[in-house]
């Protein structure tokens, strides 16, 4: 289980994990970022952006058990989330563009994967994923109607992208669950008839 910075901290290990292992010298000097919707309007020139367009509940794991910490203390299950995101090359020629997005896709599928190292390496919060997670990062087929609903509002930069979604991010909970002190004898204790009360009819 993790933190609420997972989020973000997914997006930066994917981005981290491209920039680490970019071949050189072709690709020695391009960016790396994290978009969101306004990025758009004035993007890099040479580089890979990853925009987070959908967040969506985990549906095969949704009831998750609460979870119990190091000292036996119980918490509220975790949130199984989904992490949509569009993977973006930008480049000033179509060739460099769509080179640039091959050798992403055969990165990424090379490390599909994501472990703990990884994901906490390149957040803010270096302990954001405890020891035995990964997370698993799947190329996601969409259909051209949902690549176009999601550049409608960039049509004058609409770009070559791949969509990936990174599955099972669970987010801690930091709620303890109250339990009552634990029954140690039952007492059964029935009521006695007061028939000097009891009105004759």
């Amino acid at each position: 289980m993790a933190t609420y910075h997972a989020i973000a901290a997914t997006g930066e290990a994917i981005l981290g994990l491209l920039e680490a292992a970019r071949p050189r010298p072709e690709f020695a000097n391009i960016q790396f970022a994290l978009y969101q919707a306004s990025n758009f309007q004035n993007p890099m020139e040479d580089g890979v952006s990853l925009y987070l367009y959908r967040i969506s509940p985990n549906t095969t794991r949704r009831n998750l058990p609460p979870h119990t910490d190091a000292q036996g203390r119980r918490y509220r299950p975790a949130l199984p989330l989904d992490l949509h995101y569009l993977l973006t090359p930008w480049a000033r020629t179509a060739a460099r563009q769509q080179r640039l997005l091959g050798w992403c896709m055969r990165a990424l599928e090379d490390t599909s994967i994501l472990p703990t190292g990884l994901l906490n390496r390149y957040g803010t919060e270096p302990e954001t994923f405890r020891p035995h997670e990964t997370v698993e990062l799947v190329c996601e087929p969409i259909s051209l109607q949902e690549i176009v609903n999601i550049w409608d509002a960039f049509k004058s930069n609409l770009q070559l992208s791949a969509a990936y979604v990174a599955r099972m991010i669970c987010i801690d909970s930091q709620i303890a669950i109250s339990e009552g002190v634990p029954v140690q004898t039952r007492v059964f204790d029935f009521g006695e008839r007061d028939s000097g009360q009891e009105q004759v009819r």
